[in-house]
């Protein structure tokens, strides 16, 4: 009888984690499998030397990307179709991708673009939409990935269709596109959020994470090189949940209220993954009145942010140009077209942001991450 009572107490418990949902993990670390390169503890320019030698030992790494099936017709010069399909429309930094990829392409005036996508971060539509143009027959596509796998089989036929495929944003698995554009390397991201959260709050913070989703791959890299960052440089932190927002704007203030609710005083801080997830954790932690006693960092459009960094409830928050960053995904489409950018190659020109290196095999770097604070936000409208 005590050993059939055991058993099902151990199956009992077994049952009950593997049920837990998602959205409850605890401290959520990015789960998927791969190595972490957490950067040198300490902040300011000193950490310089180090990312540069960290780049310079990626930039050996072989070309592991796809490649496109090879047609009757040189393209080069010629004018092409492109389409860009984002994770969805209908929010500023799509937005702002998209007004990146129409400057690139009148500048170049050989290349016409559309952005085309759902209307919610769902990979069966996106999926959808990205098939759908290769049935239609398009010279360009490219892509912000919901999902690194499953996006990666719709991506391989648009290759073997002919169709060049470039990525920006969040990537899919190498060999389902060309190239992919990284806004900033994770590592980097990883250690500028924590460094930001413990100038604010002290080496033994408690804080908790507002993502999308978590199969999000560059949410996913992000969340895992700070776990490994965090580890090895500040130990003490206190990760005390991951929460999934889903890019909704209602749906990330409900969650950051969550955090607000059920730790109380305990909760020193919130790190907000995504453009629409970080506005509305500053929101939610406005309206609590709680602005002096948690801070808000994370990834944030400077008009959406400007309104909480202008009142001091956030003292900053991390980005890139996203309008550059569509304006180099049509640069790099168009140079490989052109034959002007081949596995192998360590750079790319790309217009008005001039050279581009490549690192990780098959990666564009656009640059490191830049710090919205008062002394900057108003300079910039996006």
């Amino acid at each position: 009888m005590k050993k059939t009572l055991a058993i099902t107490l151990i199956l009992a418990l077994f049952l009950a984690l593997v049920s837990m949902p998602l959205s409850a993990q605890d401290r959520w670390d990015g789960s998927d499998e791969l190595d972490v390169n957490p950067l040198a503890c300490g902040m300011g320019d000193e950490m310089m030397d180090e990312d540069d030698d960290m780049d310079d030992d990626m930039d050996t790494m072989e070309y592991d990307g796809g490649m496109a099936a090879m047609g009757d017709m040189d393209m080069a010069g010629m004018d092409i179709v492109v389409v860009d399909v984002p994770k969805l429309i209908g929010i500023g930094y799509f937005a702002a991708t998209t007004l990146g990829q129409q400057q690139a392409a009148e500048e170049l005036g050989n290349v016409s673009v559309s952005t085309d996508g759902p209307t919610d971060a769902n990979i069966d539509d996106q999926i959808q939409v990205i098939d759908s143009y290769i049935t239609q027959g398009v010279d360009g596509i490219l892509f912000a990935a919901n999902d690194p796998v499953a996006i990666a089989p719709v991506l391989r036929r648009a290759l073997e269709a002919g169709i060049h495929v470039v990525g920006y944003d969040a990537n899919s698995e190498p060999d389902a596109r060309e190239w992919f554009v990284n806004q900033a390397e994770f590592n980097g991201i990883g250690k500028a959020l924590i460094d930001s959260l413990v100038s604010q709050k002290g080496e033994d913070a408690s804080f908790g994470i507002v993502t999308s989703t978590f199969t999000t791959p560059n949410q996913a890299r992000w969340v895992a090189e700070m776990w490994a960052y965090a580890d090895k440089c500040f130990p003490e932190l206190d990760w005390l949940e991951t929460l999934e927002a889903q890019e909704d704007a209602g749906l990330s203030f409900q969650q950051a209220q969550t955090l607000i609710n059920k730790y109380g005083e305990d909760l020193d801080g919130i790190i907000a993954l995504t453009s629409v997830a970080t506005p509305a954790s500053a929101d939610a932690v406005n309206q609590a009145d709680v602005c002096e006693d948690v801070a808000v960092t994370g990834l944030g459009l400077p008009n959406a942010m400007r309104p909480y960094i202008s009142s001091g409830c956030v003292q900053e928050v991390y980005l890139w140009n996203p309008v550059d960053l569509g304006y180099a995904a049509v640069y790099i489409l168009r140079a490989v077209i052109d034959g002007e950018f081949k596995p192998g190659d360590s750079s790319v020109m790309a217009g008005r942001l001039g050279e581009l290196m490549v690192v990780n095999g098959s990666e564009v770097l656009l640059g490191p991450p830049f710090a919205f604070t008062a002394e900057n936000v108003d300079e910039f409208d996006f």
